[in-house]
């Protein structure tokens, strides 16, 4: 394989957090374990942590989206490393929004279960927000679905998601650093330093999910677009001398914003962001005081305010930046690695959710050997836009922030748009736009239905088995061919005929038969695993839609041996062997450990 380019540099407005990371969840099912092999080690760092492990799948990055793509493959029966830098799970505050069409698509697949929150309403519900500090957003949710904003702290997530993995038989191995990625016609190579040496990784396809500063996308040498920082943020946990200080809130001045949020049982602590609209600082590689913070509040408040003891510290713009493809042959990127915007609106999380949930089934698919040709491009074709569609509001939100009188009129108008409130009209839109429901995928068939492309909203189904809703039945993952007998009036020989046009696809698909008082679009629908409508009737021919994502014959059975799993000379495949690295061998990555 060719050689690869020197990793590019950190970004202009990346974060610069200067708090240390602490130990990460404790063990779960399937936890990393002791192998077998002579010479090896069962947790990274360790004395002869070198060598070869072998995969199908090896995600860089364990942060919450990464840890949800390696979740979504094992899954399907993939097996999956995932290689991340940190020694443990970061206790620094980041993200703690998830918004509403991330929400549903992470209870249609099940992963909300326990999460506070993560369960569907019996009726339509409603959660005041904001847009660009205004209040007066109302996001709202239909009848059968989950709260359209869930709050939960990405600490709280990324174990969650951790402990599912390796509960899925995920490897996850910490406190390693990626210095190399290669890839060739057939498969990825993917090297790492730990304390102990070097491991490399093999693999059929790579993903990077390793965040803004993403070392994948740069050694793969992705192409960007990005838009240069134009203001200074700091962020952070303080406690205040005088409690109550400062109000909870978002605060505007003529010379900036602060935004307060009380921390719960601690006396005097806030949770502090700070925004400068003059220019970018100019050392913003250098990591941020609490001098620096409170001379950043005073000369907004124009006030003092005694700050004491700080928890953590950032500091942040709006430096924004998409790649112009999400994916390089074998290697695909997620998250941060693919797209940074400034995080007003909490959106940053949710998009990055959705890239997983959009990734997961359509890669499984692909290394299954089940997946018709050109779909793993489809992720880009969907998600990009998604990325492009969130930097340009968080850019449209910025610029009414900026404290500039002659902004007034703007700010006034958007305020009277908010305060119209329930739901619809232009407080409508810009919820939607924010909670990514008004997302409408492009179709792949020649004569789509107007259904195609759009998210199938939960609703209840009656089939022989009994009462269910969409919701419960996407959450095996598969995808879903919904017949409703009866529809429009008809005997059900419709629902038969597309039922026995969808045989060749029996392995992946399940066909459900409901009653004729289920709401289905023409009777008949089939739904990705992530919840879109893949088809619907009325329009082109059912295997031609089918034959669009899927090859005939091919199953989610695991342990199947597809034509994208073969050993191939390259010596990336699966099925190389253990292969001699800095004098030990790891092998082939198994649920639960290395051998």
């Amino acid at each position: 394989m060719a050689g690869v380019p020197a990793a590019r540099g950190v970004p202009d407005g990346a974060p610069t957090p200067t708090t240390p990371t602490t130990p990460g969840a404790p063990a779960t099912p399937g936890a990393l374990s002791a192998p077998a092999t002579s010479g090896t080690a069962g947790a990274v760092g360790a004395p002869g942590a070198v060598g070869v492990v072998g995969a199908q799948v090896v995600v860089v990055g364990g942060g919450p989206v990464g840890l949800l793509v390696a979740c979504e493959l094992a899954g399907y029966g993939v097996r999956t490393v995932v290689v991340e830098e940190r020694e443990g799970i970061s206790a620094r505050p980041k993200a703690t929004t998830l918004h509403a069409r991330a929400v549903q698509c992470l209870v249609r697949r099940g992963y909300l279960a326990g999460v506070a929150g993560g369960s569907s309403a019996p009726v339509a519900t409603r959660c005041a927000f904001h847009f660009a500090g205004m209040p007066g957003l109302a996001v709202c949710a239909p009848a059968l679905e989950p709260p359209p904003v869930l709050k939960c702290e990405q600490e709280q997530l990324e174990r969650h998601f951790e402990a599912r993995a390796r509960a899925a038989g995920v490897v996850v191995l910490r406190g390693l650093r990626v210095t190399g990625v290669r890839q060739g016609p057939d498969g990825v190579q993917v090297t790492a330093r730990g304390r102990q040496g070097q491991v490399t990784f093999t693999a059929r396809y790579a993903v990077g999910a390793d965040g803004a500063r993403s070392t994948v996308r740069g050694l793969a040498a992705f192409a960007c677009r990005t838009y240069p920082a134009t203001v200074s943020a700091l962020a952070g946990d303080v406690r205040l001398a005088q409690p109550g200080a400062l109000r909870p809130g978002w605060h505007r001045t003529a010379t900036g914003w602060i935004v307060a949020k009380d921390i719960p049982d601690v006396p005097g602590g806030v949770r502090l962001r700070t925004l400068d609209c003059t220019g970018a600082h100019r050392g913003r590689h250098l990591p941020p005081t609490l001098e620096e913070l409170r001379a950043e509040v005073a000369r907004i408040t124009g006030r003092d305010v005694p700050m004491g003891q700080a928890r953590w510290l950032s500091r942040f713009s709006d430096f924004s930046r998409i790649t112009l493809s999400y994916r390089a042959r074998r290697i695909l990127l997620a998250g941060d690695a693919a797209h940074v915007h400034f995080p007003v609106g909490g959106q940053g999380l949710s998009a990055g959710v959705l890239d997983a949930l959009n990734l997961g089934w359509k890669l499984a698919l692909a290394v299954r050997g089940a997946a018709a040709p050109g779909l793993l491009d489809t992720y880009d074709l969907e998600r990009r836009p998604a990325a492009q569609r969130v930097i340009d509001n968080t850019r449209a939100q910025l610029a009414l922030m900026r404290p500039d009188t002659g902004l007034d009129p703007l700010r006034t108008l958007f305020g009277e748009l908010l305060a119209r409130g329930g739901g619809g009209g232009e407080n409508g839109v810009l919820a939607s736009m924010v909670s990514a429901q008004d997302t409408v995928l492009p179709p792949r068939a020649a004569d789509p239905s107007p259904w195609e492309g759009r998210f199938l909203a939960n609703t209840e189904l009656t089939t022989a088995q009994g009462r269910t809703d969409v919701i419960r039945l996407l959450a095996a993952g598969r995808p879903l061919l919904l017949l409703s007998d009866g529809a429009d009036g008809s005997d059900g020989a419709d629902s038969a005929r597309w039922q026995a046009q969808a045989r060749p696809w029996s392995g992946l698909l399940r066909v459900v038969r409901t009653g004729a008082d289920s709401a289905l679009p023409g009777g008949a629908v089939l739904v990705r695993p992530d919840g879109y409508v893949g088809w619907a009737a009325g329009a082109g021919p059912l295997t031609a839609a089918l034959g669009a994502y899927f090859r005939e014959g091919g199953s989610w059975e695991h342990g199947q041996r597809h034509p994208d799993t073969t050993t191939t000379g390259t010596g990336t495949g699966v099925d190389a062997g253990v292969m001699a690295g800095a004098g030990a061998g790891v092998g082939d990555a198994v649920p639960g450990g290395v051998r």
